[in-house]
C-alpha cells in the first residue's frame, strides 16, 4: 500500500516534467522569433450585396491599396490597411428578375477604407524559416470607410444621391428619416492563404467582406416618397433619381408606400485580392541563440 501511494504521485510529477519540457521549448522557439514590419500592396476585385445586387461577385470592379502588417510572432500578427474599392449594381442588368427590371434603379460608388485588423496563422509562419513557409490566416477588426452612391441623370450625368432625398429623407412629410451619414463604421472579416517566397517577399491571398451598419450604400432600403413629397421639395431630378421610370423598359411609375427596398437587411462589400508584401526589419525579440 505504501509502495503503490508513492508510484501515482511519480508518474504525474513525470508528466509535469514533460508538460514543462514542452512548454520551455515553446518559450525558446518564440524567443528566437525575430519580430518585423512588412508594407505590400493589394490589388483584385470589390463588389457590393443589397438590394440591388444578391449575387456574389456580380459587377466585379477593380480595387487596390496599401497594408503595413507587424508581425509579432509566428501566430499574430497586426494590420493596418487603406483601400480604395468600387462598387456598382444596375437591376436591368438581371433579365430574369421581373421585380428589379419593374425597379430599374442603379448606382456605382468609390468606397474609401483605414482599418485596423488583427491576423491569426493557423500554422507557425516566418518567412526566411524553411520549416514555416506558409499558413491559412483569419482576421478581424474595426473599419472607417467613407463611400458616396451617384446614378446617372438623363442627360447623362452622374449626380449624388445622398443628397437628393430619394426616400424622402429630410422632408416634412418623413420626418423619421433622416439622410444617411456618407462615413461609417464597418467591421471586417477574411482570411486567405500567406506564402513566403524569400526570408523578405511573401505573397498573400486574401478574400474579404465588411459588415456594415447601414442599408443605403445603393440608396436604396425602404420605400418609394412619391412625386408629391419629392418634387415640391427636391425638384424634378429627385424623383427621377428615385423612381427610375424614365429609364424606360416598360417600367412604370411607383406610387408613394410601394416596396422600393429591404429595410432589414444592410448592405456588404467585399474584395478578393492578392498582396505584394515586403519586409522592412528584423527586431529581435527576447533573446538570440
Amino acid at each position: 500500500m505504501i509502495m503503490r501511494n508513492f508510484i501515482l504521485p511519480f508518474k504525474q510529477i513525470k508528466n509535469l516534467i514533460i508538460l514543462i519540457a514542452f512548454i520551455g521549448l515553446g518559450f525558446t522557439a518564440n524567443a528566437q522569433y525575430k519580430e518585423n514590419t512588412e508594407v505590400g500592396f493589394i490589388g483584385g476585385a470589390s463588389y457590393y450585396l443589397g438590394d440591388l445586387n444578391t449575387t456574389h461577385f456580380n459587377n466585379s470592379l477593380p480595387f487596390g491599396g496599401i497594408v503595413i502588417r507587424k508581425n509579432i510572432d509566428r501566430r499574430f500578427s497586426y494590420k493596418a490597411e487603406l483601400l480604395y474599392l468600387n462598387i456598382a449594381a444596375d437591376d436591368r442588368d438581371d433579365a430574369t428578375d421581373t421585380i428589379a427590371i419593374n425597379r430599374g434603379l442603379h448606382f456605382r460608388s468609390s468606397v474609401f477604407e483605414l482599418s485596423g485588423q488583427i491576423e491569426f496563422n493557423f500554422l507557425p509562419f516566418e518567412a526566411g524559416n524553411a520549416l514555416y513557409t506558409w499558413t491559412p490566416f483569419v482576421y478581424t477588426g474595426l473599419s472607417f470607410f467613407h463611400f458616396n452612391p451617384q446614378a446617372e441623370n438623363k442627360d447623362g450625368l452622374w449626380v449624388n444621391l445622398q443628397e437628393l432625398g430619394t426616400e424622402g429623407q429630410g422632408t416634412s412629410s418623413f420626418p423619421e428619416r433622416t439622410k444617411y451619414p456618407l462615413a461609417q463604421l464597418a467591421i471586417p472579416l477574411g482570411g486567405g492563404l500567406k506564402i513566403a517566397i524569400n526570408p523578405s517577399f511573401n505573397i498573400i491571398l486574401e478574400y474579404g467582406v465588411r459588415k456594415t451598419f447601414t442599408d443605403y450604400l445603393d440608396d436604396v432600403s425602404t420605400t418609394y416618397p412619391g412625386k408629391e413629397v419629392l418634387i415640391p421639395e427636391y425638384g424634378n431630378e429627385s424623383f427621377e433619381m428615385s423612381d427610375g421610370f424614365w429609364r424606360g423598359n416598360d417600367i412604370t411609375e411607383h406610387i408613394s408606400g410601394s416596396d422600393r427596398g429591404d429595410p432589414d437587411k444592410k448592405d456588404w462589400y467585399s474584395f478578393v485580392g492578392i498582396t505584394l508584401s515586403f519586409k522592412l526589419n528584423n527586431q529581435t525579440k527576447g533573446c538570440d541563440y
